[in-house]
């Protein structure tokens, strides 16, 4: 056994600052504020999804997206009937295949050369037989898509263990159901229990028994209690119980470790944790490192030389499978950044906690419970990797410290295969990375081919409909033209929102990172760029952007008060006051009371709906000389996702919101006849999941995209069909509809980009006087394929 001790005193610790820096254009920084520019994966990561289903205060289970999944398979069944030819639309992926997207967990087959199996974390489950350069998918595409750990056995059982444990992340909104299994590497699956967990942080196989499995329950982000802690099966998955209960209702546990030298020592990491619609708890007295000694029936917490107070965040902690007795542990405090790395060498018994390093301390940034993850080389104790914004990797047990360069920034998992000496995979939110000489910097390779992107956003050149332009979570914004399903390209930004092409000259675009940090391009997204300077005290994560229909010349954008551009984008004046209702949330740290969808009548370009994070929405009729607030009492009081205006007349817009009530009877899609004076539900049994996006076509057609779909209905809702049974059941965070060729365009959050052609359904304009819900949907049987 080593002596820690002895080594800490006679060793210095002489590290320079290696932080990721990515560079954005800046705001501007005139009256009446401004906010400081984004600086892309430094920031929080996104909690853009998180916020906007969490506004009405309400909360997430399990059931409820499942219940929602549900409703739309049976949509589609009685769709089939009723409306075939919508049905029976097929999409098409656009990729993109080679920018890649957030990899949660890996698992390496040892009973196939070269074959791996990862966990996207809105993507599901995908697989590699080369070594980790291509990957196919091999979990059902009508599944939810959410995932948060995978593992496999000796014999070739795999195991997905569903919802994310890293909060913030978009993905996290989306919980799991529980844990599956695969008793053929993937080509089936069946439910095996835990269905109340909301999240799983990992899974662990015990290396001498493969039907005795660990998992790290870290339970519903939103909600108290359900099923949290450690498990343990004894069976293979059958059946589960649990082994180490939480010390409350908000502790979950993120990590378990089973010693492979004596496989009855087993350690976990609980870590308090929740998220509320303005405020996050990330940490607590329940976060703790436990350990067991007779193969996880009973449990102690560790507590020698560790920190016992309640300003612990989210715990990493990993033992050295060559020493069982040396373990790696780090926390942060529970605000986010990191507080302190700590080494035992007698198996938990002791701890000491290592030299402060800066280059460890900077790779946590200001969120270290976005990571929690240590590895630790099979072949060599002292060779530790800790995960955070950058790699950082220690060569002589935790002393010092150094970055491995050369892979996307935000990591989540390493996984070395034990047929290859010194390879070792990696997964982070730019997808998947090998390296053949232990992860030494700069030796990491990408894969080629990794179709789960999370998109917030899609466009569709008017002109030019073979381009297309999205931004990315942590990815940039993204454009392909010419129609290349893989042929992507980066256009900058650092994590990508709002991609837009100028609807009447498709080399010009405007590209927009985080909180508003937006640019202005002539040559198609790429250099030169000039920045917008804008006007706002506060600006959304997703700040909207917008082309005035009936003018190109014309451009919206949106903070707390709306910006007008006359001249295509170059130079911008306020419009409007504060368009939200000024009250701040509990978390002064996140902007709240902000701007999140701009719509200007096409017929009318001095009409103009504007909607809000905090559920509010106006009109001007008059280009903004004048502002109308919709009476309160009329709306959900949630956060306005997306206002269409009616091709047709100014007077009819579509509303849609997010703010997820399970059982209710609260609206999540609204139109108005009168030019927003009053609105009506137009729900009608669309399942009940947020509603991200709305169309209105100009022959009769309403099309929405939510959390499990795409729908489609006439002008006056109530009645809804799914578009498709093809398209995988990721969050649809953004449509786009281009008129001349009837392609729809969907931006899903884990499943890249897909296209599908909407049928020509004549008649139904005819029978559509704008009455209840439904008139006119029976026409939709007429609805022919456009192929």
């Amino acid at each position: 056994m080593n002596t820690a001790p002895s080594r800490l005193r006679i060793a210095a610790v002489i590290v320079a600052v290696a932080a990721l820096i990515v560079s954005l254009l800046t705001i501007d920084q005139g009256s009446p504020a401004a906010i400081a520019s984004p600086t892309g994966p430094m920031e929080v990561p996104d909690e853009w999804l998180t916020a906007q289903r969490l506004s009405s205060g309400s909360s997430f289970s399990p059931a409820d997206y499942g219940r929602a999944r549900a409703a739309a398979d049976r949509s589609r069944d009685e769709g089939r009937r009723r409306a075939p030819a919508i049905v029976g639309t097929s999409w098409e992926t656009r990729g993109p295949t080679n920018i890649g997207g957030r990899i949660t967990d890996v698992a390496v087959d040892t009973g196939v050369p070269d074959q791996l199996f990862v966990a996207a974390a809105t993507g599901g489950v995908w697989r590699s037989s080369d070594a980790g350069m291509t990957y196919e998918s091999v979990w059902p595409d009508d599944w939810g898509q959410s995932m948060g750990a995978i593992a496999m056995t000796g014999d070739g059982v795999l195991l997905a263990g569903t919802g994310e444990t890293n909060p913030g992340g978009g993905s996290i909104t989306f919980q799991g159901d529980g844990i599956y299994r695969s008793p053929d590497r993937g080509a089936t699956w069946e439910h095996v229990g835990l269905s109340d967990s909301g999240s799983i942080g990992r899974l662990a196989v015990d290396p001498s028994d493969d039907s005795r499995i660990f998992a790290a329950v870290s339970g519903n982000l939103f909600l108290p209690g359900g099923e949290r802690g450690v498990y343990r099966t004894t069976d293979g998955g059958d059946t589960w119980d649990q082994v180490l209960p939480p010390p409350n209702d908000l502790t979950g546990a993120t990590e378990v470790v089973i010693d492979p030298n004596d496989p009855q020592r087993v350690y976990a990491a609980m870590w308090e944790h929740r998220r509320e619609p303005d405020l996050r708890t990330y940490g607590g007295a329940g976060s703790s490192l436990w350990r067991s000694v007779d193969g996880g029936t009973t449990w102690e917490r560790m507590t020698n030389g560790l920190p016992s107070d309640a300003d612990q965040g989210r715990w990493g902690l990993a033992v050295a499978p060559t020493d069982g007795d040396r373990l790696y542990a780090y926390v942060g405090t529970a605000i986010g950044p990191f507080r302190a790395f700590y080494r035992s060498d007698d198996g938990g018994d002791t701890w000491v906690q290592m030299p402060t390093s800066n280059t460890l301390r900077n790779s946590q940034s200001s969120f270290s419970w976005w990571f929690g993850k240590i590895f630790v080389d099979p072949a060599d104790a002292d060779n530790v990797f800790v995960a955070g914004v950058s790699l950082v990797n220690s060569v002589d047990g935790g002393l010092t410290w150094s970055t491995s360069s050369g892979v996307h920034a935000d990591q989540h998992k390493m996984a070395w295969d034990p047929a290859v000496p010194g390879r070792v995979y990696l997964g982070n939110d730019g997808g998947m990375y090998r390296s053949d000489l232990n992860g030494v910097t700069r030796t990491w390779v990408q894969a080629t081919h990794q179709p789960y992107t999370q998109f917030y956003s899609v466009d569709v050149g008017e002109l030019a409909p073979d381009r297309l332009t999205g931004g990315a979570q942590d990815n940039g914004c993204n454009r392909s033209w010419y129609g290349e399903a893989g042929g992507w390209e980066s256009i900058g930004c650092g994590d990508g929102l709002q991609v837009t092409i100028d609807p009447e000259n498709p080399d010009i675009v405007i590209g927009c990172s985080q909180y508003g940090s937006c640019y202005r391009s002539t040559n198609g997204g790429m250099s030169p760029r000039s920045t917008l300077r804008t006007t706002s005290d506060r600006r959304n994560w997703f700040t909207p952007v917008v082309w005035d229909p009936s003018d190109s010349d014309v451009v919206y954008y949106g903070g707390n008060i709306l910006n007008r551009s006359l001249d295509n984008g170059i130079t911008w004046a306020p419009i409007s006051p504060d368009l939200s209702t000024g009250v701040p949330g509990r978390d002064p740290s996140y902007p709240w009371g902000t701007i999140t969808t701009v719509a200007a009548a096409p017929t009318d370009g001095d009409v103009i709906y504007v909607g809000t994070d905090d559920g509010l929405l106006w009109t001007t009729h008059d280009s903004g000389a004048n502002w109308s607030e919709v009476s309160r009492e009329q709306l959900p009081g949630t956060w306005v996702t997306r206002v269409a205006v009616h091709p047709d007349s100014a007077d009819i817009a579509y509303a849609t919101f997010s703010g997820f009530r399970a059982g209710s009877d609260r609206p999540h899609v609204m139109r108005t006849t009168d030019g927003g004076l009053t609105w009506h539900d137009v729900t009608g049994d669309l399942p009940d999941a947020p509603v991200n996006s709305v169309i209105a076509t100009s022959d009769g057609l309403l099309i929405v995209g939510s959390d499990v779909g795409v729908f489609l209905s006439t002008w006056n809702g109530g009645r809804w069909t799914p578009v498709g049974d093809d398209l995988p059941r990721a969050p649809v965070t953004y449509l786009r509809y281009h008129e001349p060729t009837r392609g729809l365009t969907a931006a899903t959050f884990g499943r890249g980009i897909y296209t599908a052609p909407i049928p020509s359904c004549p008649g139904v304009r005819t029978r559509l006087p704008l009455g209840d819900p439904g008139t006119g949907f029976n026409a939709l049987h007429s609805c022919r394929s456009s192929g």
